[in-house]
């Protein structure tokens, strides 16, 4: 009895631990009088030298698109009425970093993280495309493999099942060092590859994607013509 008694206290010592940590890494998002929800750096991202891309007020550091608005909430929303591939970029360039993020699905949402993009052309070819999508939609049941949510578009399948259910906020990091890339999804590791050794046979998809060469660009949110709503985006260089 001491012994089971010993054990559940291990676990639950451990998942409190895990807990803790997972809050430490998704920063804080605090409500104003307004209704306004405005989004800080944990205490352990400051000290890890996280900045804040978005915090619920402007697009100080983003390039303005029309398919971008943020609401009354402070949250940034991709208007389904507007022109897709219409996408919103980042105004500096990165190579090698941790970005996060949260986001909010609509039923049969598609949208996508662009990496290493330039500000013209398809971010899926001439830069990466995470995907970011209603895995469960049934228009999208008959996708390949490479097309589900955080899935490296037509280079590296995600795992699925991490995914909260539609109204809720999921939790994501993107993690790019070199040609080695990691995607956590609500603290499950979805994505764990290198982009050389999965394309030394060439792309899934058995496309050209010049942008595999690419290894600096900015980062984006790729409208594809449907409502995501993001918002506590945060980003450390490495």
């Amino acid at each position: 009895m001491k012994k089971l008694f010993n054990t559940t206290l291990a676990v639950l010592v451990i998942l409190i631990a895990m807990q803790n940590l997972c809050v430490a890494q998704q920063g804080r998002t605090v409500k104003t009088a307004t209704g306004k929800q405005i989004s800080t750096l944990s205490k352990s991202e400051k000290k890890e030298g996280f900045t804040m891309l978005f915090d619920g007020r402007n697009f100080d550091q983003w390039i303005p698109s029309e398919a971008y608005d943020i609401t009354a909430d402070g949250f940034i929303r991709s208007n389904p009425e507007k022109k897709a591939g219409t996408n919103l970029y980042t105004k500096e360039e990165y190579d090698n970093f941790i970005y996060r993020f949260e986001f909010k699905l609509t039923p049969a949402a598609n949208n996508g993280i662009g990496i290493h993009a330039p500000l013209e052309g398809d971010a899926a070819y001439v830069g990466k495309e995470i995907q970011v999508l209603d895995n469960d939609a049934d228009v999208y049941k008959e996708l390949a493999p490479y097309q589900y949510h955080g899935s490296v578009y037509g280079i590296i399948p995600a795992k699925r099942g991490a995914l909260k259910p539609l109204g809720e906020w999921n939790q994501e990091e993107i993690r790019v060092d070199g040609s080695k890339i990691k995607i956590t999804l609500n603290g499950q590791v979805i994505v764990d590859g290198d982009l050389k050794e999965a394309t030394k046979n060439g792309t899934m998809d058995k496309l050209d994607h010049p942008g595999l060469k690419r290894s600096n660009g900015h980062i984006g949110f790729l409208g594809h013509g449907s409502e995501v709503f993001f918002r506590n985006i945060r980003i450390k260089r490495l």
